[in-house]
């Protein structure tokens, strides 16, 4: 028997296009439902227990520690980051403002993209990282900084003598029970995925180890794990942080708009909700509590894009409508047939943009505009040709012309022709356009 969250949880699983979807809620601080949805044929059934990464989530608990630090006295938030790490090449830096995103610092580390290559130390992010890649003024505007949760990490790791991960295991997983919180993915965890847009098809995505980056987005999590820290994100807990410090890092600063200090702040039909966003290569993550109620959200999906993760909360709570219905979306179970792979992409009627899809078997034309499914075509038998199925062009053929080397010029269906760029002048006028 589904339940209204079940539903809920399909249409962002239909909307999103994703791979498979874990998601928990609580009410009042206690667990009140869990659900999953599995598209990829690859990946086994899920259950509460199966961990999916949770990218800048990772951010709050950095965050916390270093609020810890300074209730224990032993940092003040306007210190600046060199104080503690002297090798630093933005040690001006205040630890407030690293945690606020508003300290001038440029979003990705110098180097290879960090989220998809082996992690580096700390002593080469710091040698590549020497100040040059500023984009700001501190305290100029808001800028979001994965690099900066790196130094915060490593203030973390210094002031306690410990690496990183050691430091979050003590102090905060252990005393909150959060035994399925991981550095790197337990046996049971869902694998990365990337969905084709046009094919429809997944592909694999690196599960690399971030190294001196973890403190801005390595954890991986159950949706369990995410609710008794989404409750402790408002009420508190006396072994790790007070309610009251809790309360001023969710307090959004003025250039934030909705960032307090390493937690974001979301304003849903009139009601208050903490916690963070992530995501990973292969990976989304959303984690809401409201600070009222003790509502909250996970919600994990095994995609590297598509789930709205700002609006599941609301969505799951039943604050704001689901996504439209319809059928559960699926992947391309089979390799795309070549002659469909030909004309997949972007082609334009006059300047008008659509995006030819494969999907359940059937060629799908959308309109970029509107996002609204214009045609649908079968291949024919031999593949050389499509036979309309549905819309406009319903019982037409659609066919892909080639130029002599093979290349494809341009798609024609009963005189209306769709090319890769507006009115391709090698490539008959579209017809019906003046």
């Amino acid at each position: 028997m589904t339940t209204p969250y079940d539903d809920r949880l399909a249409a962002l699983q239909r909307a999103g296009r994703l791979a498979s979807v874990s998601a928990a809620v609580a009410r009042a601080g206690d667990p009140v439902w869990h659900g999953s949805l599995v598209a990829d044929p690859a990946t086994p059934d899920l259950g509460p227990a199966t961990a999916y990464r949770i990218g800048s989530i990772t951010k709050t608990l950095t965050a916390v520690l270093v609020l810890q630090l300074r209730d224990e006295g032993r940092l003040d938030l306007a210190d600046p980051v060199g104080r503690f790490v002297p090798g630093a090449g933005y040690a001006e830096a205040t630890l407030r403002d690293l945690l606020a995103h508003t300290a001038g610092l440029q979003s990705e580390p110098a180097g290879s993209w960090w989220e998809r290559s082996p992690g580096v130390g700390i002593d080469a992010l710091l040698a590549a990282n020497d100040g040059a890649g500023r984009v700001a003024g501190a305290g100029e505007y808001f800028h979001y900084s994965n690099l900066g949760f790196a130094l915060l990490g490593e203030v973390v790791a210094r002031l306690h003598g410990a690496p990183w991960w050691e430091v979050v295991r003590a102090r905060l997983l252990d005393p909150l029970g959060m035994g399925a919180t991981t550095y790197l993915p337990p046996e049971d965890h869902a694998p990365g995925r990337s969905v084709d847009h046009f094919a429809h098809t997944l592909s694999p995505e690196p599960l690399t180890d971030t190294g001196a980056m973890a403190p801005a987005g390595q954890l991986w999590s159950t949706p369990a794990d995410l609710l008794r820290w989404a409750d402790f994100l408002v009420t508190g807990h006396p072994g790790v942080l007070s309610a009251a410090t809790l309360a001023e890092m969710a307090t959004p600063t003025a250039l934030g708009g909705d960032y307090g200090l390493g937690l974001r702040v979301l304003a849903v039909e009139g009601r208050t909700l903490v916690g963070h966003t992530g995501s990973m290569p292969g990976f989304q993550a959303s984690l809401f509590a409201d600070r009222a109620s003790r509502d909250a959200v996970a919600v994990l999906a095994n995609a590297t894009t598509g789930l709205d993760t700002d609006a599941a909360p609301g969505v799951l709570l039943g604050l704001t409508p689901a996504p439209a219905g319809g059928a559960p979306w699926r992947p391309s179970a089979v390799p795309v047939p070549d002659p469909v792979a030909a004309v997949l992409g972007v082609w334009f009627w006059g300047n008008t943009a659509f995006g030819f899809e494969w999907t359940g078997g059937e060629l799908v034309v959308r309109d970029l505009r509107s996002g609204e499914v214009e045609d649908r075509f079968g291949l024919r038998p031999g593949g050389e040709a499509f036979t309309g199925t549905e819309g406009y062009h319903r019982g037409e053929t659609l066919r892909a012309v080639r130029r002599p080397g093979g290349e494809v010029s341009h798609l024609e269906c009963a005189t209306f022709v769709w090319t890769r760029t507006p009115y391709d002048p090698r490539a008959p006028i579209p017809g019906g356009l003046a």
